[in-house]
């Protein structure tokens, strides 16, 4: 069987549990020869309502989300992706695990790698999992990290430490 990996998507939400996944995501790609795609979605501002006009949300406060969310992907993927790797940044408006399945589907992945926060109780219960939802609806297969992250380590990694003994 070979294992053909060429786009894999990660989700980012700028948290230290998602920037772990894009470093495993990062030695994924090298050993694949594989593209990278980022997505971050920012979910709209939605303001209480107001009992004449129901909830109210602001697109200019969406359009500044987007384009200081634009920047700070552009510049995640500048520190953290090698020059080597193909990569694509894109962000999204709406519920975040909606928009990472369509995303993947839009761009045809064959892989997403996505962080877990490790939610548990009732924070959990209240907030459900966005990774847990992107697993069950997925249109190709899940990698979740869950922090600490270990257990796969690549060759060329492997030899570079061979060669320090």
């Amino acid at each position: 069987m070979n294992l053909n990996i060429n786009k894999i998507l990660v989700p980012i939400d700028f948290s230290d549990y998602s920037k772990s996944a894009l470093k495993y995501a990062v030695n994924f790609a090298r050993y694949f020869t594989a593209d990278l795609f980022l997505v971050y979605v920012v979910e709209p501002v939605i303001y209480p309502p107001d009992f004449s006009m129901g909830q109210i949300a602001f697109p200019s406060a969406d359009l500044e989300m987007d384009r200081r969310a634009v920047d700070e992907l552009n510049r995640l993927a500048k520190n953290e992706i090698p020059p080597d790797i193909k990569v694509k940044n894109i962000v999204k408006t709406g519920k975040p695990f909606l928009e990472i399945i369509e995303t993947a589907s839009e761009e045809d992945v064959d892989l997403i790698i996505i962080a877990t926060h490790g939610h548990s109780g009732v924070e959990h219960i209240l907030f459900g999992s966005t990774a847990e939802k992107v697993v069950r609806k997925a249109p190709c297969p899940v990698l979740t990290l869950r922090e600490p992250v270990k257990g796969f380590i690549f060759k060329d990694k492997l030899n570079q430490e061979r060669a320090k003994d």
